[in-house]
C-alpha cells in the first residue's frame, strides 16, 4: 500500500508553496505577464511559478508516482499520478476576487490498492487538498476515511427536496457550442431551486458542496486537475459527484461534473439533462 497519509501531508506542503508564490504576485497583479492560452483562457507568470514550486515538492518526495500540472503537463504514473491546478480561478485573481484556489489530487489507477486496504475497480481520486488562499481555509480528503477543512470534518447538506437547494455552476466561458442548451437547462434551475451562484472557482465549487455551503455544482468545460481534488473531498463528506453525461465514468476526469447531496442527484439529472441531450461535444 502507498504512503497514503505522508502523501497527503506531502500535498498540503505542496499547496502552502504555491500559495506562497501567489501571495507574493497579489499585491503587483498589474505587473504580471499575462498569456492568452485561448479565448478567455488566461495564464500568468504567477500561475508558472506555482506550478513549479508545488512540484518541486512532490517530484522530491513523491517519486514513485506521476504528476499531471495544467501549464507544464508530464506524465502519467504507473500507480497513481498528481493532478495540480496552481492557481483555479486564475481571472478571479487577476481581477483582484478573493476567491481563488491551489487544487491538489493524486488519482489511483484501477488494480492500486486504496487508503482502506481494498483493491480500486476503477481509476479514482483517492488523496485531495484545496487551499483557499485569500480565506486561509485548507480542504483536505483521503479516500475511505473522511474530508476536513482546518483539520475539522466536513459533510454535505441533507437537502432532499430541489426547491430548498443553492446550487453553484460554471457559465460556458471559453466553448460556446452548448450555450443555448446550457440556457435552457440554467432557466430550469432558477425556476426549481432556491438559488443560483456563479463563483469562478470549480476547486472551491466542490468543496463548498463538501462543507455544506452549497447543496450542489453543476459545471462542463473544465479540466481534469479542476476537478481531481474535489472530488475526492466531495465524496467523502456525503456527496455524490459524477459526469452527468457518462454514467460508466469513475470520475468527472472529462471536466463535465455533477457534485450534490444524495438525495438531489436524481432531481438535478432531470432538469439538466433534457436540455443537453444534444449539445454538442458532450
Amino acid at each position: 500500500m502507498m504512503p497514503y497519509a505522508q502523501y497527503l501531508e506531502t500535498a498540503v506542503r505542496a499547496a502552502r508553496a504555491s500559495a506562497t508564490v501567489l501571495e507574493r504576485h497579489h499585491n503587483r497583479r498589474a505587473d504580471l505577464v499575462i498569456d492568452h492560452k485561448g479565448k478567455n483562457d488566461l495564464v500568468s507568470e504567477a500561475d508558472r511559478q506555482a506550478e513549479q514550486a508545488a512540484m518541486a515538492i512532490l517530484q522530491q518526495e513523491t517519486q514513485a508516482l506521476g504528476i499531471i500540472g495544467e501549464e507544464f503537463g508530464g506524465q502519467a504514473g504507473a500507480q497513481a499520478t498528481w493532478y495540480i491546478d496552481p492557481l483555479d480561478g486564475t481571472t478571479n485573481y487577476l481581477h483582484g476576487l478573493p476567491h481563488y484556489a491551489v487544487s491538489i489530487g493524486l488519482v489511483a489507477k484501477a488494480g492500486t490498492v486504496d487508503p482502506t486496504g481494498q483493491t480500486l475497480k476503477q481509476d479514482e481520486p483517492v488523496l485531495g487538498v484545496v487551499y483557499d488562499i485569500a480565506g486561509q481555509e485548507m480542504f483536505t480528503a483521503m479516500h475511505g476515511v473522511g474530508a476536513w477543512l482546518n483539520g475539522q470534518r466536513i459533510g454535505c447538506t441533507k437537502t432532499n427536496q430541489i426547491g430548498d437547494a443553492l446550487v453553484a455552476t460554471g457559465i460556458p466561458m471559453r466553448n460556446f457550442s452548448y450555450l443555448e442548451q446550457y440556457l435552457a437547462a440554467l432557466k430550469d434551475l432558477v425556476l426549481n431551486t432556491r438559488g443560483i451562484r456563479r463563483y469562478g472557482s470549480a476547486a472551491l465549487d466542490l468543496c463548498w458542496v463538501a462543507a455544506g455551503r452549497f447543496d450542489a455544482y453543476w459545471e462542463q468545460g473544465i479540466q481534469s486537475w479542476d476537478v481531481a481534488a474535489g472530488t475526492v473531498i466531495a465524496r467523502q463528506a456525503g456527496a455524490v459527484v459524477l459526469d452527468p453525461y457518462d454514467s460508466n465514468a469513475s470520475w468527472p476526469a472529462h471536466g463535465r461534473v455533477l457534485a450534490s447531496t444524495p438525495l438531489l442527484t436524481d432531481q438535478l439529472l432531470g432538469l439538466i439533462l433534457p436540455h443537453m441531450q444534444d449539445a454538442p461535444g458532450l
